[in-house]
């Protein structure tokens, strides 16, 4: 961020965040570095740059606008899969990145059915009880969950075995956030999940979006809590290889 620390950065989204239009502006003005960030890695996909920037830039003031102060991170941190959620949805809907009506519809589905068999069981359903309350491949439910997955979620908080609160980006992200380049590397995080195998993105669903414990992923998985923490550890390992 320009010329502009944390605690002036969180003093003026607080005020952004409260009709402040000159607070929202600067913000805005300050942070269009992490816009063009983003917006380089779409060089050669035959669309217009500065059509790009202007996407990207809807992106940040949605940043803006969703930014949670509890969060305890740059806003960079927040702001980047933001824009980088945006552009992607640009693409998306404009036919760049394809994703079939089918598969949108299976992911609504899947949500409500979560929800039903929550409800019923007292817990939330593995990746194969929703594959076969819905007669679909768990292959399937895991392509569908990815693609209505928002950058929120690597924000989302998760219990760990010893009860405290963690995130996936605190595991996975730059310590130094005072580095803008590298923490625009780490946020390709929301990229690298894509790469991963099927079996390794449901037990990276299930811990860390579903927020289920590794005892209870180990039981949906049918193996020990140990061998869960092992493959779990090897996934963070293999998704901090990807970033570098």
């Amino acid at each position: 961020m320009d010329n502009i620390n944390q605690e002036s950065s969180l003093d003026l989204i607080k005020k952004a965040q409260n009709g402040d239009v000159d607070a929202r502006n600067t913000l805005i003005d300050k942070n269009t570095g992490l816009v063009w960030s983003v917006v380089r890695r779409f060089r050669n996909r035959n669309v217009e740059i500065d059509d790009l920037f202007q996407i990207g830039c809807i992106g940040l003031i949605k940043a803006v606008d969703k930014f949670d102060l509890s969060f305890n991170v740059q806003f960079s941190t927040y702001a980047i899969p933001m824009i980088l959620g945006e552009i992607r949805r640009y693409f998306r809907d404009d036919g760049f990145i394809k994703v079939s009506r089918s598969l949108k519809e299976l992911s609504i589905k899947a949500r409500d059915i979560s929800e039903r068999l929550e409800q019923k069981m007292g817990r939330p359903p593995s990746i194969n009880e929703l594959a076969d309350e819905l007669g679909e491949e768990p292959e399937s439910i895991i392509h569908a969950m990815e693609a209505s997955r928002t950058p929120e979620s690597l924000f989302r908080e998760y219990e760990d075995e010893d009860g405290s609160e963690n995130r996936l980006i605190d595991r996975i992200a730059a310590q130094d956030n005072d580095k803008e380049s590298d923490t625009v590397e780490k946020i390709s995080l929301y990229s690298a999940l894509n790469q991963l195998p099927a079996r390794e993105k449901t037990l990276i669903w299930m811990r860390y979006y579903s927020g289920q414990t590794q005892q209870s992923v180990a039981r949906k998985l049918g193996i020990s809590q140990v061998q869960v923490s092992r493959l779990e550890k090897k996934i963070l390992e293999s998704l901090k290889g990807m970033l570098k």
